[in-house]
């Protein structure tokens, strides 16, 4: 099997799992653990992992020996807030107010957001269609924010629609602001940084709901719930995204991310945790369109 089909394989792998996270970490808030606290387990989970892998993995001479330059260290502190405080922050907060599908779908509005950050930030330049292609993303974001009713323990859809947006911007920003780290660094270097800076800056959010936490009273099955976001959902697909960015080009990659709101919607529909409204079906049709206009090539 060659190393381009192992590399797609990996990302087919992490659309899967993230699919499937929207309901497993549904299924855990608000209910047993705030959004809040299960974010502190999450991040803190992953930076052990990280950690232990930097440390006690034989790695080349040169990835080991690697230190940040100190200038360097405001861009890694501000991808930290971005990629990984407000980013987790704002997602499960608003996860555990909406319905897995909504927030699947309101995820694939990221790679609009960051052409739109992109030509902001670094001066881009856009052509109309996809300036109409965003404004019909976002005009299907508006629609499900707006009118997107859940089934189940979504107990504010319209605010934890909003919150995965505000999510998807900081993930948005996050991508652009860390693209010359990646250029400089390997990706171990700076992503152990990013994770131990990041826990330190959700350790105030989330201490009181993980202190709050009835471990006694919690099911065996939650456990196993808690412990799949922290391994699979984001130290695993983090290493399956870096072989995969080895072997494709980014934009393969990133194509990826539109499988996740499919993989999610099965998942939730047959567990009978979602249903497929006429509002979401309208809103993932716009958000799709505006996407393809965004990222096709000439």
């Amino acid at each position: 099997m060659s190393k381009r089909t192992l590399a797609l394989i990996g990302a087919t792998i992490v659309s899967i799992i993230y699919g499937v996270t929207f309901t497993i970490a549904k299924d855990v808030m608000p209910k047993y653990v705030d959004a809040y606290g299960f974010i502190l387990m999450r991040v803190g989970g992953s930076t052990i992992l990280f950690w232990l892998v930097w440390l006690f993995t034989r790695m080349p001479e040169k990835v080991r020996n690697e230190r940040i330059d100190r200038e360097d260290f405001p861009r890694i502190i501000w991808a930290a807030f971005f990629g990984v405080a407000l980013n987790m922050l704002s997602f499960f907060k608003g996860l555990s107010l909406t319905s897995p599908i909504s927030a699947s779908v309101i995820m694939v509005s990221t790679p609009m957001i960051v052409l739109v950050l992109s030509a902001i930030i670094i001066k881009e330049r856009m052509l109309k269609r996809m300036v109409f292609g965003i404004i019909l993303g976002l005009k299907g974001t508006a629609f499900l924010i707006l009118y997107g009713k859940s089934v189940g323990n979504a107990t504010n859809a319209s605010l934890g629609n909003f919150l995965v947006f505000v999510n998807a911007t900081s993930y948005g920003l996050y991508l652009v602001m860390v693209k010359k780290l990646m250029d400089k660094y390997n990706a171990f270097t700076f992503v152990k940084w990013i994770y131990l800076i990041g826990f330190v800056m959700v350790l105030p959010f989330g201490w009181g709901e993980f202190e709050a936490v009835n471990w006694a009273l919690m099911p065996t099955d939650m456990y196993w719930k808690i412990g799949f976001v922290v391994v699979f959902s984001t130290f695993l697909t983090y290493l399956l995204n870096l072989l995969s960015m080895r072997e494709l080009k980014p934009t393969t990659v990133a194509v990826f991310v539109y499988l996740q709101p499919v993989f999610a919607t099965v998942f939730a529909i047959s567990l009978g945790k979602d249903e497929l409204t006429l509002v979401k079906i309208v809103s993932a049709v716009l958000i799709f369109t505006g996407v393809y206009l965004v990222t096709q090539k000439k």
